[in-house]
């Protein structure tokens, strides 16, 4: 029951309790939760409390509303590591998803512009944009910058296919040490929201990964688009691993 005495709010109690209720399989996915008026009377709250508490999960997206029929639990989202320093195409494969990676732009030699957030800007850098499908659906575009001298000779590489991180390893002899990413929302522009096959008003998880080895630091820069409508990408926090 919910307790009156405590600091914690009662919308974050009933909240709470729901979301235990889901967690421990009292609540299945698929099925219906009691309606707002049945929890006011089980608790002795209000419905507008209720109301909060209901609106906390749906924001979780542990609860999906659907219009005259209730509010009902939703299927758990697959959650995919995005700085597993074993690739992204590994961060899926570990999950047991399927992803197909189609090479939208092969590897070359490039002059890069001027881009603050780009360690190469003003200078050169191999190219190479990919993008991640699962069962037929674009969820993941990469346009990844590798150091134009440690990478020597990669643009005579077939990628297609292949997990970048296992080619860097297996035919440059090179591990990362570590990195760091930043996030943000945008809209992308036209053409990727094309690739990605995305409405013009959704908007997309950008990504800017770097990339540590001990030969460099930022050897590798890439800035990955994201679909969050299918999956949630996470970041471990407490170190970085190969695993």
């Amino acid at each position: 029951m919910l307790n009156t005495q405590s600091p914690i709010p009662l919308y974050r109690q009933l909240a709470d309790i729901l979301a235990e209720g889901i967690r421990s399989g009292g609540y299945p996915v698929g099925s219906r939760i009691p309606s707002e008026p049945q929890l006011a009377k089980d608790y002795g709250i209000g419905r507008p409390t209720v109301r909060q508490a209901i609106d906390v999960l749906v924001r979780k997206r542990l609860l999906l509303r659907r219009r005259g029929s209730g509010t009902f639990v939703r299927q758990p989202e697959q959650e995919v590591d995005l700085f597993s320093l074993a690739g992204t195409s590994s961060a899926f494969t570990k999950k047991g998803i399927r992803v197909e990676v189609q090479l939208l732009k092969k590897t070359k030699l490039i002059k890069v512009a001027d881009d603050r957030e780009n360690p190469f800007a003003g200078g050169t850098a191999f190219f190479l944009s990919r993008l991640n499908r699962v069962d037929g659906a674009p969820v993941l575009l990469e346009e990844i910058f590798l150091h134009p001298v440690l990478f020597k000779g990669i643009e005579r590489m077939e990628l297609a296919g292949r997990s970048l991180s296992q080619v860097v390893e297996s035919s440059f002899y090179m591990r990362p040490t570590g990195g760091r990413q930043s996030f943000r929302i945008v809209y992308p522009d036209p053409a990727k929201r094309t690739v990605m096959e995305m409405a013009d008003n959704s908007p997309v998880l950008k990504v800017h990964r770097y990339l540590n080895f001990k030969q460099a630091d930022n050897a590798v820069f890439s800035k990955l688009f994201c679909n969050t409508d299918t999956f949630v990408f996470s970041q471990q926090i407490g170190g970085l691993s190969h695993a």
